[in-house]
């Protein structure tokens, strides 16, 4: 299975975390990488690999981007991957091991997030579909990120991924304070009754940092993982707080945008 899976990734000033994400790689005859002009040290690390075909363009969206990568990928399948995902050795053994000719055309992973190189017991991370038939998927716009729609048959695989994001939290910060923008934009742009349940507490503003809080560290057990656990707790709670603030922001400014101008009257 491996020599009809090409892994296409995105990059952006990457350099804290595309080492180890290429490593656990190097099975793979061809890597795509989708690069968005990065000024680090990216790129001088990207040219260690001769079987990476690094292609450049200027990001505009998540959506747009993936979907350009996929069309600079020539095999059957993709694994579509962040620059800060590993992939374990576990799951490669597991993808070895999937037929080529199963009815199946994507395949959802799990992830262990990570802080600091640490392993946490739980995270808000979904499943995410990162191997699929590139002839029966796209990807589409979802608030601050893309969706992959893959036509027929998933299925989900027991070995997991990790998440192990090294780059400063200013970098974070910059990163979650656009992607919040479009997410504020989203919530409120979309019918109540079309948003799931929780994105109907985050559209209150102020119960989704508190229940987001108890959340990690009680029922993911991020308690037990120390300070670790409490980092990861604080940052998706920072990510609530600066939604609810563009939430806040994006309606004053729509309700100043309706209010009736005043019209001045000239007197004869």
């Amino acid at each position: 299975m491996l020599e009809a899976i090409t892994p296409l990734i995105l990059t952006y000033n990457e350099a804290l975390n595309i080492e180890r994400n290429i490593k656990q790689l190097t099975w793979a005859k061809k890597i795509v990488i989708i690069d968005s002009y990065s000024n680090d040290k990216t790129l001088k690390f990207l040219q260690k690999y001769p079987q990476i075909q690094l292609f450049q363009r200027q990001f505009d969206t998540h959506t747009l981007q993936w979907n350009y990568g996929l069309e600079k990928v020539e095999s059957e399948w993709v694994l579509a991957l962040d620059a800060d995902y590993i992939v374990t050795d576990e799951l490669i053994a597991e993808i070895q091991n999937l037929s080529l000719y199963s009815p199946v055309n994507g395949y959802f992973v799990q992830f262990k997030y990570c802080v600091f190189g640490k392993a946490l017991h739980g995270t808000l991370l979904p499943p995410r579909q990162v191997l699929f038939r590139k002839s029966q998927a796209i990807y589409i716009d979802d608030g601050h990120t893309q969706l992959l729609e893959v036509k027929g048959q998933s299925s989900k695989l027991s070995a997991y991924m990790y998440h192990d994001d090294r780059k400063p939290l200013s970098r974070w910060l910059w990163a979650q304070d656009r992607y919040m923008v479009i997410e504020a934009k989203k919530l409120l742009e979309t019918p109540t009754h079309e948003l799931s349940l929780g994105d109907r507490i985050r559209k209150q503003k102020i119960l989704a940092p508190i229940i987001i809080l108890f959340y990690c560290l009680i029922i993911k057990g991020g308690i037990l993982d120390g300070w670790h656990g409490f980092y990861y707790a604080f940052q998706r709670v920072l990510a609530e707080v600066l939604l609810a603030i563009h939430l806040i922001e994006a309606e004053k400014l729509k309700h100043h945008s309706d209010e009736p101008t005043e019209k001045s009257v000239i007197y004869q």
